[in-house]
């Protein structure tokens, strides 16, 4: 066939694909995607390169992702502005075995999960499980961590843990966001965003050498768009976006072997409260289920939603000798989140929670960085101090509204966590084929918790106001915590791999490397109500242990057929003890009335292996017309999570029957599964670049796939996600020089419906997960009267045009 034939017959493929929804493989993943493309380059010029060009600092040095001995993914900024990617959780669509998706109840926040290991309650007291690190400073809490992109060098996801590498210990995995260098020629860079829900985003950057040495740059991002639904209730949009950011830069250079930089970013979000959608009626009212999965209709307004968060950060490198760096970064950062939240979804008072979260932290690292020959690696010291202080009202619905009006639990809970850490990780190559990496980290935890919880009628606690009966402080009645708690873990965690590369394009590593995660308090939990008394042993709720994991993984990377196929892959198997596992649950306070309870445990072991595939192939050269690029890519993940031991307290067995002399632990591991964990994630691309209009136009096509999971231990009717694909697809245009582009975008486009999140308060069978009916056939409420089975979705479909101009 001619080749300007096979050309016409892929681009009308790939662009019937992008215009018209036709499915196609997915996503260019990142262990192949072309270096940045710098201000002289055209896409073509980025098209060309290869795998083997990407320079990653995974890490701690800049190397090649074909050396890198550890599960790590990476996307360009170029990549991420090809395929309209958003904001931070689009990259989880195309990375195996990651869950990445913006919490239940709000718009910023953060819940990340990386082969099984993550976080989803976001209040004081959890550790996350994956750490996210902003130009390598770690951010310590979820909140104001749905970073959105713009501005953006490149974002790796390291998958296992990597406390020998990083400042904070990341047990699950590591996401680095890593922001552009300035250039050393002035540039102006403007984007906009237009499209459907009336979505209107604008950014603009811009830097500048002001001196030899001195550069300075900025950015300003306005994103906003409408609501993919209504509050029916309060008129206002739901899942709308109302966002200002900022980002500031300035760049030394006093020496060829000394740099130093100091950021700033901040973020102010207004959106409106994110109202979740009902599964069921009702159980009071009769109110039925809406017909739109984006509508709610809670009515909790206060305290007014607004979310503000923001750091700054120091950055310096100087040059001891030709082969030794040294590197300092200090940081301070902090987030205020005042957010709604009325978990029933309904107008009625009934399980409405105002709430404000405060976080500040600063950070101290040290870095030594040494390329001698066959040795090179990294060597620090990592310093924390955080507050994290939550403060939040469970507004309760009573059956005696004359002898409690106004029922309030409140929670004032506040951790403090001082940490710091010793870390090395060094790789000596005895041969060109054969390497040794070994690594460890001493990690010194300590924190300190402070709760107070306490019971009011006629209104709710002083920090938190509101309308009617809550518009004013109510009055105590209960203390059901008072609790002030510390602890201190240490532990020593050790990191050891061998590569062995037959030749420059191929790696083969086999790794061992021990993660650990400190333990704390639940700010939530009742000191009236823990710990409790089994005939086995004493089972506290209110405190949990360390986590701990030993991972192994043997993993092949390699660039074959002259460059034009490349692929990593990899085996592994974590093994977890004394699992930390947060739950909340309607319960009894001391005084008799009813509460909300954290309940977090030590669950016990947990076993987590899988498998890996991502692979690149330049395809059909020889059949393309000349300066035409062809890349089909694809990325597999499986994940055998499961539950080796989960004791919990239960007060009868698998029949109902109650154990004769009171509560005893029981080993649940049989009825339990890892939550946000499906056992399959897989996603396939088509990218064609060709001549177009004068300049080239790249089309590409998104398959990603994910199978079933469930949202918390215990399966969950009807708010556990089935299987379900997405397809995204893009058009893009940019001119010879690349001065100018436009796009065109479509996410979901076959309007998927699926959950990512929700809240249950329904009574369950333990053992079987069913809901307990009452004589009338209903599920029995176990905190409120409605009863609350709410979910919360990913967005539908969206289209919009981009419009670019570089100078």
């Amino acid at each position: 066939m001619h080749k300007n034939s096979v050309r016409a017959a892929l681009f009308g493929s790939v662009a019937a694909a992008a215009l018209y929804s036709a499915p196609a493989l997915a996503q260019e993943n990142a262990t192949t995607d072309p270096a940045v493309p710098s201000n002289q380059q055209t896409q073509a010029d980025a098209a060309q390169a290869s795998d083997t060009d990407i320079i990653v600092t995974a890490r701690r040095r800049n190397e090649v992702l074909l050396d890198v001995p550890i599960a790590v993914t990476a996307y360009s900024g170029e990549q991420l502005n090809r395929q309209g990617a958003l904001d931070i959780t689009d990259v989880g669509d195309t990375t195996p075995n990651v869950t990445f998706e913006t919490s239940r109840g709000t718009n910023t926040t953060l819940t990340a999960f990386i082969r099984g290991v993550g976080q989803q309650d976001p209040v004081a007291g959890f550790e996350q499980g994956v750490g996210l690190y902003l130009d390598d400073v770690y951010l310590n809490r979820p909140q104001a961590s749905v970073l959105d992109i713009y501005d953006v060098e490149r974002i790796e996801v390291l998958r296992g843990p990597q406390g020998t590498l990083y400042g904070r210990n990341t047990i699950g995995g590591a996401i680095k966001y890593v922001t552009r260098r300035l250039s050393d020629d002035p540039e102006l860079r403007i984007r906009a965003n237009v499209g459907t829900y009336k979505q209107a985003d604008l950014i603009v950057t811009a830097s500048a050498p002001l001196a030899t040495g001195l550069k300075v740059g900025a950015s300003v991002a306005r994103l906003s768009r409408d609501g993919f639904g209504k509050n029916l209730t309060t008129g206002d949009e739901n899942y709308n976006k109302d966002v200002w950011a900022a980002r500031g830069t300035v760049e030394v250079e006093p020496a060829a072997d000394a740099w130093f930089r100091v950021s700033g970013d901040y973020t102010w979000d207004d959106s409106n409260p994110r109202g979740g959608h009902r599964l069921i009626p009702g159980l009071a009212s009769g109110t039925p289920v809406l017909h739109d999965v984006f509508d709610s209709q809670g009515a909790l307004d206060d305290p007014k939603q607004r979310v503000t968060g923001g750091g700054l950060a120091l950055h310096g490198e100087i040059g001891i000798v030709d082969w030794l760096k040294f590197r300092t970064i200090t940081a301070y950062r902090h987030d205020k989140s005042k957010t709604p939240i009325d978990f029933d979804a309904l107008p009625a008072v009934d399980v409405d929670v105002p709430a404000i979260y405060r976080n500040h932290q600063f950070s101290q690292e040290f870095q030594f960085v040494a390329d001698k020959g066959p040795l090179q690696g990294v060597a620090g010291l990592y310093y924390l101090n955080a507050n994290a202080r939550d403060v939040f009202d469970v507004r309760l619905y009573t059956t005696l509204p004359a002898i409690l009006p106004g029922l309030t639990a409140a929670t004032a809970g506040s951790v403090d966590t001082k940490t710091w850490a010793a870390f090395a990780d060094f790789t000596y190559d005895f041969t060109p084929q054969w390497s040794l990496s070994l690594g460890g980290r001493y990690t010194d935890d300590k924190r300190h918790a402070r709760v107070l919880r306490t019971t009011y009628i006629f209104g709710g606690s002083p920090q938190l106001g509101g309308s009617g009966v809550f518009d004013q402080t109510g009055l105590p009645i209960a203390t059901t915590s008072n609790f002030n708690g510390q602890r201190k873990d240490t532990a020593f965690t050790p990191r050891a791999s061998i590569n062995f590369k037959p030749n420059a394009d191929h790696n083969i590593y086999i790794s061992y490397s021990k993660g650990f995660k400190g333990g704390g308090f639940d700010p939530r939990g009742q000191s009236t109500q823990a710990p409790v008394q089994t005939p086995e042993g004493i089972f506290d709720y209110m405190a949990f242990d360390p986590e701990k994991v030993d991972s192994f993984e043997l993993g092949w990377k390699a660039s074959v057929l002259q460059n034009r196929l490349q692929f990593a892959a990899a085996v592994f198997d974590a093994e977890y003890k004394d699992v930390q596992v947060p739950a909340s649950v309607g319960c009894i306070d001391a005084s008799g009335n009813p509460s909300f309870c954290g309940q977090t445990t030590n669950a016990g072991k947990a076993r987590f292996r899988g498998a890996e595939f991502e692979g690149n192939l330049r395809a059909g050269e020889n059949l393309l017309a000349a300066g035409d690029r062809l890349n089909i890519s694809t990325s597999v993940g499986y994940l055998d999570a499961k539950y080796l031991k989960f004791l919990t307290v239960m007060s009868v067995d698998q029949n109902g029957v109650p154990f004769p002399g009171g509560p005893q632990l029981v080993d649940m591991a049989p009825f339990r599964h890892i939550q946000n964990t499906p056992k399959w994630t897989a996603s396939g691309s088509l990218d064609y670049n060709t001549p177009a209009f004068g300049g080239r136009l790249n089309a590409n096509t998104t398959l990603s796939y994910r199978s079933k999971s469930q949202q918390f231990e215990t399966a969950i009717p009807g708010l556990d996600q089935k299987g379900f694909a997405l397809l995204d697809a893009n058009l893009l245009w940019r001119s010879p020089t690349g001065r100018f582009e436009v796009g065109l975008h479509g996410k979901n486009l076959t309007n998927k419906k699926y959950i990512t999140s929700g809240y249950n308060f329904l009574a369950q069978n333990p053992y079987t997960g069913a809901f307990v009916l009452n004589g009338a056939g209903n599920p029995v409420p176990t905190l409120g009267k409605e009863g609350i089975l709410t979910a919360f979705y990913g967005n539908p479909r969206q289209v919009f045009l981009s419009f670019g101009i570089n100078f």
